[in-house]
């Protein structure tokens, strides 16, 4: 087929549909019209994609008809009585389904923090090597870390940092159809940690360390390997589609539950940033900033191991993914 000729053959179709489709009100005359463009389009984008799969016009076509299909549709009322199945169904299977993913990057991201940890202990000069003079230590031990948490106004260091983290969390899950970059930004934050760990605890400051980390870091860095672990999965989909599915369809498939982890992450976040902005740098005792990070931490994985695992069983053959796919 003759791309060029084709596309000049149905050009003017095609700009016809696009006016149409942005009219408020359109006439009968003009609606019967754009019903039947609609159809047209439909079937040259079909015509396309077979023959010529030009990304350029294909991508085109696919907007046009989505455009047109929604005018013609109206727009669709937001469903609130599904609100509560996201919450007690679709978010918790969708982070259980990856467990397998996000308890492996866990894994691995504090063993490396730690091994970062134990080097800067057993060796002094390490941080030297690294670029860091003594003065540079002792700001960051003695005034830095513990400063961070105090300096801004609470609610603009809430945001900050549930903007931050959310950054962290987005660059996993986009970066998880390559899988390789996820390793790379879990691997940066673990040598950041670990090297901050190692300093604070060679300097005799472990209790300040850890009495800042414990409230918001279990819920924090667990939300960030969740997202590591969605995108990871994603990214293996199309790598082992399995036997039922297309590389293709495998992709769509996790990509569309990767979705559902990730605005749920959104709310996840946003409670970490209040307990960092709220709880870490409060007057409260430690243990007692400790026990409420750890008790909002043990109630997330409850929601997502009991939940998750309720909707799983829940799950109809036909409404879950393969048996293949969820294997992995």
């Amino acid at each position: 087929m003759d791309l060029d000729a084709y596309v000049a053959e149905h050009r003017g179709e095609w700009r016809r549909l696009e006016v149409l489709s942005r009219r408020r009100k359109p006439t009968a005359a003009e609606a019967d019209e754009m019903v039947l463009l609609y159809q047209r389009v439909a079937t040259h984008l079909s015509v396309v994609r077979s023959r010529t799969p030009d990304p350029a016009l294909v991508a085109e076509l696919s907007r046009l008809v989505l455009s047109a299909r929604a005018a013609i549709t109206g727009a669709q009322p937001v469903d609130w009585a599904r609100l509560p199945r996201f919450f007690v169904h679709d978010l918790p299977l969708a982070i259980y389904q990856a467990r397998r993913w996000w308890i492996s990057a866990a894994v691995c991201f504090l063993l490396v923090a730690a091994a970062v940890a134990t080097w800067v202990i057993n060796d002094p000069t390490l941080p030297q090597a690294l670029g860091m003079s003594e003065a540079d230590i002792e700001s960051l031990v003695e005034h830095d870390f513990e400063a961070y948490y105090s300096e801004y106004f609470a609610p603009n260091f809430g945001l900050l940092v549930w903007t931050n983290n959310a950054w962290i969390a987005a660059q996993s899950l986009v970066a998880g159809v390559l899988l390789l970059p996820v390793a790379y930004v879990l691997w940066q934050n673990a040598l950041s940690i670990g090297a901050t760990a190692g300093l604070m605890i060679a300097n005799g400051r472990a209790d300040v360390f850890f009495g800042l980390i414990a409230p918001h870091g279990l819920l924090e860095l667990t939300a960030i390997f969740v997202a590591a672990g969605i995108g990871l999965r994603v990214g293996w989909s199309w790598v082992v589609p399995g036997p039922v599915l297309t590389r293709g369809q495998s992709l769509a498939a996790a990509a569309r539950q990767g979705i559902t982890g990730a605005v749920g992450l959104v709310g996840v976040l946003a409670v970490a940033g209040l307990l960092e902005a709220f709880v870490t740098p409060s007057i409260l005792p430690v243990l007692v900033r400790d026990a409420i990070g750890v008790l909002v931490w043990t109630a997330f994985l409850v929601y997502v191991f009991v939940l998750g695992r309720r909707a799983e069983r829940a799950e109809a053959p036909d409404q879950s993914l393969p048996v293949a796919f969820k294997a992995r």
